[in-house]
C-alpha cells in the first residue's frame, strides 16, 4: 500500500476511536463507511467525464447528505438506508438490512465530511481497492468482534493463487468467500500476468467470480470490495449468493476453487425453544452427491468443493488439521478425495498467522478428474512450513516472501519436474532443506485411518534450549494450543450429550 493510501486509511480509521466511546464497534463503523463510499462513488460516476446514469434516486443522492446536519441529517440518513435496501442489483444488496449505528448527528456529519474530502473514482482501481482492503484488515485485527474469521492472511492467499495461476475466461468460485480476498488476488494475478483482449476484460469483470457468504454484514463488505476493484458495476447482478452453499448440490461447476471455509467443526442453526430460550442444533446435510453424511462442517465443505469442481478444474483449500486425521467420516472423505481427484500437494501452515487463535491449518491442492476405476492420486507432496516456524500477528506476520520457497518447489509451470529436498540427514534442519517430501498413495493408504497428518522434521526447540523462540511467541503458542485443546473437549462434550 502506498504512503498516501496508508495515510487515508489511518485518517478514516482514527475517527473510529471517537465513535467507540459511543458504543460503535469496528464492524459497525466499517458498515457505515461502506454505505457512504458507495454513495460518494456513485455521485462521482454521475458527473463528467463519466456521466453515467446511476440507479440511486435523486432524493437520496450523495449531495442530500452533505447539505444537511443535526437531527435533519440523522432522519434523512435513516430513511435513505431503509429505501435503498429495497433497490435491485448490487445497490440493494449492499444496503439490505442496513441500520444507522451512529446516533450522534455531529459525528455522522463528520464522517460524511471525511468521505467527501476524497475523490475516490479518480484514484486508480488498485489504490481505492487497497484503501478498502486496509480498512478490512484493521477490522480483522479486532479479535473481540470475531471479524478475523472472515479475513484470510493476504500473503497466504497470494501464494495459493500463484500456485494455481488462473487463466483468462475461466470461472473462479469460493463457497465461503468472506470479504472476497481470494477473488481480488485472482483478479490481480490475471490482470498482471495474462494478456487480455476486450472480450477477456469483459469476462473478467462480469463472468469470472461467483461465491457464497451467509453472514449479511460480511457479504456487504465483499460486494463493496469487488466493486472497488472494478469487478461488476453498481447496477449489475451481484456475484455473491446469501444462501448456505452446503444446503444443496451445486447447479454449476467451476474451473478454479479457492477457499478458506469457516473455522469450527460443526454447522449449526439457532432456534428458539418452547421456553423462549435460544438453542443451537447441529446441521447434517443429506446430499446424494456427498460420500458420507456428517455434521462436521469442514468435511462437508471438502465434499461440496469436490462436487463444484470441473473434471478439468483446480482447487486450493485451507483446512484445519482435524480433516487430515479424524476417523470415521474423515477417513472416508480422505480416501474418496484421493480416489476421485489428484490430491497432489499439502502445505502445512504454522500457528500465529490467523486472527483466530489456536488454529492449526493446511492448504490442500487437488485437481478435478473424470470417473475412473483406479485412484487418481499417485503421490502427495508435503511442504512443512510449521515445524520450527514462529509467526505472530504483530511482531512477525506472515509475508509472501516467507512462502516463496514453497511456490518455487511447488513448480506451478510444470509439477511433473518436482524434486524432494528431504533426506535422512535433513530432518533436523531449520532451513528450507528437508521441508519438501513426497509420500506415495500406497504409503498413505497403509497409515492408520489413512491419516494425512504427517510430520518428519525435528522440533529444534525441544532438543536445544538455545533455540527457544522469544517469550511472547512462546506465550502465544501456549494460548493457541490451550484454545485448540478446549475446542476438542467441547466437541467431545457435544458428542456425549447426544448419546
Amino acid at each position: 500500500m502506498s504512503n498516501n493510501n496508508s495515510s487515508i486509511v489511518s485518517k478514516i480509521w482514527a475517527f473510529c476511536n471517537t465513535l467507540r466511546d459511543d458504543g460503535v464497534g469496528y464492524g459497525d463503523y466499517l458498515e457505515q463507511l461502506t454505505y457512504m463510499l458507495f454513495l460518494k462513488m456513485a455521485d462521482e460516476y454521475s458527473k463528467p467525464p463519466h456521466n453515467r446514469k446511476m440507479p440511486i434516486p435523486k432524493e437520496f443522492a450523495w449531495n442530500t447528505l452533505t447539505s444537511k446536519s443535526g437531527d435533519e441529517l440523522e432522519r434523512h440518513y435513516n430513511k435513505l438506508l431503509r429505501t435503498l435496501a429495497k433497490e435491485k442489483g448490487i445497490l440493494g444488496q449492499i444496503f439490505i438490512k442496513s441500520q444507522n449505528k451512529i446516533q450522534d448527528p455531529a459525528k455522522l456529519y463528520k464522517l460524511i465530511a471525511l468521505i467527501n474530502a476524497e475523490e475516490w473514482v479518480l484514484m486508480g482501481v488498485k489504490d481505492k481497492g487497497d484503501i478498502y482492503e486496509g480498512l478490512l484488515e484493521k477490522n480483522a485485527e479486532d479479535t473481540k468482534s470475531g471479524a478475523g474469521q472472515y479475513f484470510t492472511p493476504r500473503a497466504l492467499i497470494k501464494a495459493m493463487v500463484e500456485c494455481l495461476r488462473p487463466e483468462p475466461k475461466k470461472t473462479i468460485t469460493d463457497p465461503a468467500c468472506g470479504t472476497g480476498g481470494f477473488f481480488l488476488a485472482a483478479y490481480d494475478w490475471i490482470t498482471e500476468n495474462q494478456e487480455l483482449d476486450k472480450e477477456g476484460k469483459k469476462f473478467l469483470k462480469y463472468n469470472t467470480f461467483f461465491g457464497n457468504e451467509i453472514v449479511a454484514g460480511t457479504r456487504r463488505l465483499a460486494l463493496m470490495n469487488l466493486f472497488l476493484h472494478n469487478i461488476g458495476d453498481i447496477d449489475s447482478d451481484n456475484f455473491i449468493s446469501p444462501n448456505d452453499a452446503l444446503i444443496a448440490a451445486p447447479t454449476a461447476t467451476y474451473d478454479y476453487i479457492l477457499a478458506n471455509p469457516p473455522f469450527g467443526k460443526k454447522s449449526s442453526m439457532t432456534f428458539t425453544n418452547e421456553d423462549g430460550e435460544q438453542e443451537k442444533e447441529d446441521l447434517t446435510y443429506n446430499r446424494q452427491d456427498f460420500w458420507v453424511t456428517t455434521s462436521n462442517k469442514q468435511l462437508n465443505f471438502v465434499q461440496h468443493i469436490k462436487s463444484m469442481l470441473k473434471t478439468t478444474g483446480y482447487a486450493a483449500v485451507v483446512l484445519p488439521d482435524n480433516v487430515l486425521f479424524e476417523g470415521g467420516a474423515g477417513e472416508t472423505v480422505r480416501k474418496k478425495l484421493m480416489e476421485t481427484t489428484d490430491l497432489h500437494t499439502i502445505l502445512r501452515l504454522p500457528t500465529g498467522i490467523f486472527y483466530a487463535n489456536g488454529v492449526k491449518a493446511n492448504v490442500l491442492f487437488f485437481d478435478g478428474k473424470p470417473s475412473a476405476k483406479k485412484p487418481w492420486t499417485k503421490e502427495v507432496w508435503f511442504y512443512d512450513y510449521r515445524t520450527n516456524i514462529h509467526h505472530t500477528q504483530k511482531k512477525n506476520p506472515l509475508k509472501l516472501e516467507d512462502l516463496k520457497d514453497f511456490i518455487k518447489l511447488y513448480n506451478p509451470k510444470n509439477r511433473n519436474k518436482r524434486k524432494e529436498t528431504w533426506s535422512e540427514v535433513s530432518t533436523g534442519s531449520t532451513s528450507p532443506e528437508g521441508k519438501w517430501r513426497k509420500f506415495t498413495y500406497e504409503e498413505i493408504i497403509a497409515r492408520d485411518k489413512t491419516s494425512l497428518d504427517i510430520t518428519w522434521l525435528k522440533d529444534k526447540s525441544l532438543a536445544d534450549l538455545d533455540n527457544l523462540p522469544d517469550p511472547d511467541v512462546l506465550a502465544n503458542e501456549i494460548v493457541e494450543n490451550l484454545e485448540a485443546g478446549l475446542e476438542s473437549f467441547r466437541a467431545i462434550i457435544n458428542s456425549l450429550n447426544k448419546k
